[in-house]
């Protein structure tokens, strides 16, 4: 089983999950931790082979890495836990596994809130993919990651995301982070029918103004989905709970307890 810390409330029913992405860890939430607990139950992940959950160290995971098999690991943890339903709250790929688990599961899925949300590779992220692919095994991964933090947070004022990432995913290995990026392979499709398909659970969509990559398809998309809304945060880039806190605490704290 992943790694994954819980923080109970004295009174609350309700829980909110917080899932980061591919080289983060549940640290990543530190700014989060302090305002949440006031209002929730909540549990806290680390995604297989980062954080706490040492693949490299831990032969549980040895399977081919798929959306479906990481989605399970977090659906083993809520059982385990006996949570029968929450709130969900990521950051950039971890929107992808949450939307995978409410397409799965969504009866466990009270709302969901994605923060720098990937709905769609445009061409530049397709090209990044492509050269990803082919240097994976040659380049130490190390490069690769700092190039691609760059590329997505390019701004002074990204800065402190860039670094903090690119700190948790020091702690990765290069085996693992090819492990990771093969999940490209299956990416497009799965985007393809998260676009298509309005899953009617409540959807708050929390992005940077400066999220050049991904904001315009969120924007198309919000607007074809009933059960979703954008807010869009101002000189922030693609990951919002770090560079503006205090805003996405606010909105997303006050979204959900009206929910």
């Amino acid at each position: 089983m992943i790694s994954y810390n819980i923080h109970r409330h004295n009174t609350s029913t309700q829980w909110v999950t917080f899932v980061h992405g591919a080289g983060g860890s549940s640290t990543i939430w530190y700014k989060q931790l302090r305002e949440f607990k006031k209002h929730f139950n909540v549990l806290l992940l680390d995604l297989r082979g980062h954080g706490n959950s040492k693949v490299y160290l831990n032969d549980a995971f040895k399977e081919k890495y798929t959306f479906d098999n990481i989605t399970g690991d977090i659906l083993e943890v809520i059982n385990f836990e006996k949570i029968e339903k929450s709130h969900f709250i990521g950051i950039s790929l971890g929107t992808i596994l949450i939307r995978n688990l409410a397409e799965k599961h969504p009866h466990r899925v009270e709302s969901m809130i994605m923060g720098g949300a990937i709905m769609k590779l445009n061409l530049r992220s397709q090209i990044l993919m492509r050269l990803g692919v082919v240097l994976k095994s040659v380049v130490p991964y190390l490069w690769l990651y700092k190039f691609f933090a760059f590329v997505i947070m390019p701004n002074k004022n990204h800065k402190e995301s860039r670094l903090l990432f690119v700190r948790e995913a020091k702690k990765l290995c290069q085996k693992e982070f090819i492990r990771w990026f093969k999940l490209t392979s299956e990416i497009n499709p799965l985007l393809h029918f998260f676009r298509t398909v309005d899953i009617k659970i409540p959807t708050l969509y929390v992005m940077g103004a400066e999220d050049y990559l991904f904001l315009p398809t969120i924007k198309q998309m919000v607007l074809a989905h009933k059960s979703a809304e954008l807010v869009v945060v101002k000189n922030c880039g693609h990951v919002v709970n770090v560079e503006q806190p205090r805003f996405f605490n606010d909105t997303v704290i006050k979204y959900l307890l009206v929910k």
